[in-house]
Formats: structure tokens, sequence, C-alpha cells
């Protein structure tokens, strides 16, 4: 056998522990099947908390400054079950994004053992994680905030403390456009209510005083146009990666990627569970689990070594340049 380097044939001899598969044993606590998943980040966690701090927020200026105080029941009754509504269904799609694994390969299976076990034909090549020491599948790319090589991996987004990956891409789409949809909500009940104030009396547009209503709504409206902004942003790129079925990564790299892509409506389905319903939007019905990997989605053809993998950790504005490399072991004729 001959061991080869993956990115552009590098001088493997720097790091030669990295080539004896004997040495990656698998970890002594596996994480137990039907385990919840969460990352003990410290940043991705202050930015899940104050992503839910700020929903609150709008939350609570939406009721007690402008609904309850208005003498509209119909107009408040209604805005407030929209609003409330949509609410909850960002916050349900965040805590789904941010606890479902996102397609995390098994860590530590690149030991000497299991790849014997895949028997290895000639013109077949396995690459390795050298920090997780996992077999790699095809377009999975390792994450150094969780530690684990991921499958489809499109970014790790501090903001639901995990990546968006094969499992969870459809609980990040719905949070952003929901998200979305309540900022915009908002900043059209903010235009509403300043309107109806500047007509009425002030005092009686809401509880609170004058100048401690309009902090407030300003706030909102810098919150709810900033929001609006980022995650219209973020909710069209994300439908864009689906129907192309390429990930930020490989955008990123431009990577000219030797297989066989799946058409955009095929990648819809099964990125949102099926075929079109009210399944798709919601949180709590997941999306089309693809099949276990078979020994065949371990290994791939000689003819893509030197194609470049990413394996450093890729957050909202991944870095282009790869840090570590990957390892392949070919079979010789």
């Amino acid at each position: 056998m001959m061991l080869i380097p993956a990115h552009h044939f590098r001088d493997i001899e720097r790091k030669p522990q990295y080539l004896q598969p004997e040495k990656c044993i698998p970890p002594p606590h596996p994480r137990p099947a039907g385990a919840m998943w969460f990352i003990r980040d410290g940043c991705g966690i202050a930015c899940a908390i104050v992503t839910w701090f700020l929903v609150l927020y709008a939350e609570f200026v939406v009721l007690f400054v402008m609904l309850i105080p208005s003498r509209d029941y119909v107009y408040s009754v209604l805005n407030g079950l929209v609003f409330n509504l949509l609410a909850f269904l960002a916050l349900a799609s965040h805590c789904r994004a941010m606890l479902t694994d996102p397609g995390a390969v098994p860590k530590g299976n690149a030991t000497k053992e299991f790849i014997e076990s895949l028997q290895l034909k000639p013109g077949q090549v396995v690459y390795k994680c050298p920090k997780c020491c996992s077999i790699k599948p095809d377009r999975a790319h390792h994450c150094s905030v969780c530690k684990r090589c991921i499958r489809k991996m499109d970014h790790h987004c501090p903001w639901v403390n995990n990546c968006v990956g094969e499992n969870n891409q459809k609980y990040f789409v719905l949070f952003t456009m929901y998200i979305a949809l309540i900022s915009l909500h908002a900043l059209i009940m903010v235009g509403f209510h300043f309107l109806h104030c500047f007509e009425e009396d002030w005092t009686k547009c809401s509880s609170f005083s004058p100048p401690t209503t309009v902090i407030l709504l300003i706030l909102l409206c810098f919150e709810g146009l900033l929001f609006l902004i980022f995650t219209s942003v973020m909710f069209g790129t994300q439908v864009h990666s689906i129907c192309t079925d390429e990930t930020g990564i490989e955008r990123l790299q431009r990577k000219k990627q030797r297989r066989e892509r799946r058409g955009s409506w095929k990648s819809v389905k099964e990125t949102f569970g099926g075929d079109f319903s009210l399944n798709w939007f919601n949180p709590f019905s997941g999306p089309r689990h693809p099949k276990p990997l078979s020994d065949r989605d371990w290994v791939r053809q000689v003819s893509s070594v030197s194609d470049t993998e990413n394996t450093e950790t890729t957050t909202e504005e991944p870095s282009e340049e790869p840090k570590d490399e990957d390892f392949a072991e070919v079979v010789d004729e």
C-alpha cells in the first residue's frame, strides 16, 4: 500500500503520526444512540442566549407597548396571534437546529481494522481526517468547534451553536425565514403605531410614558431592520445552496465536484422531507434522512485524490485557505 496526501501531494513526512491508522482508536466513551446533540462552546451558547433574548424583547414590546394598550381589539388579537405563532416557530426551529446532530461522522473510526474491512480495490481511496481520526465520506468537512467531521457541512453558525449540515439544514432555513418574517411584521406594526400616536394623545398609546415608549419602539425598529436584512440574506443563501446542491464550503473553494449533481427539486425534497406539504414549514417534522453509510460510501476513486478538502471550522464567513491536511490511503495496481 502507498500513503499519499490529498492536498496537492504535500510532503507528508512532516506529520508521520497521521499516517498510522493503528493509532486511531475509538473514543473511550462513545456517544450513546439517541443522546441529545449539544456543542459546549462558550461563544455559541452566548449567541444562542442573545438570540432568545432579542426574540423575547420583541415579544415584550409588541404585546405590552403596542397591542395590549390598543383600543382596536380585532387588530390586537389578529396581530398578536400571527406574531406569537411566528415567534414560536422561530424559536422551535432554533432549538431543532441547535440540538440536532448535523450529520457527524463516527469519531475515531479510521482504525486499521476498519480500513481493512473495507477491502479497498485497486484505484480506490480512503480519506482520513487527522484531527478527529475519522474516515471522511464524500462532501464531509471537519469543524474544529464541533470537533467532528460533518456530512454536507455548509458552515458553523454561532447563532445556533451548531454546524449547518445534512440533518439540520431544514431547521436552519426555517429559523432564518421565521426570524425574517417576525422582523418584517414588527417593523410594520411599529410604523402603524407611530402614525397612530402622532394622531392621538401619546399618553393613550401605551401604558408606558411617551419617552419610554419611543425608546422601546426605536430599539425594536433597529433590531427588526438589522435581523430582517441578515436573516433574509442567509435564507436566500441557504435556498440557493439547496437548489444548486452545493454547500457554502464548496462554493467558497470553487471546487469542481467530480460527482453527479442531483436536480434542484430532488435536492429540495430531500432537505425538507418529501413532496411539498405543510410539513416543509413544520420544525417538528424532520428531513428525509439518508440511508446509513455503506462500505462503498467510505471510499472514493483515486481520480479525486488531488481534490482540495477543507479541514478547518467554517463560520458565517469561512476562510478560503485550509490549514490542515487530510490523507488518503490508496491501493496500487
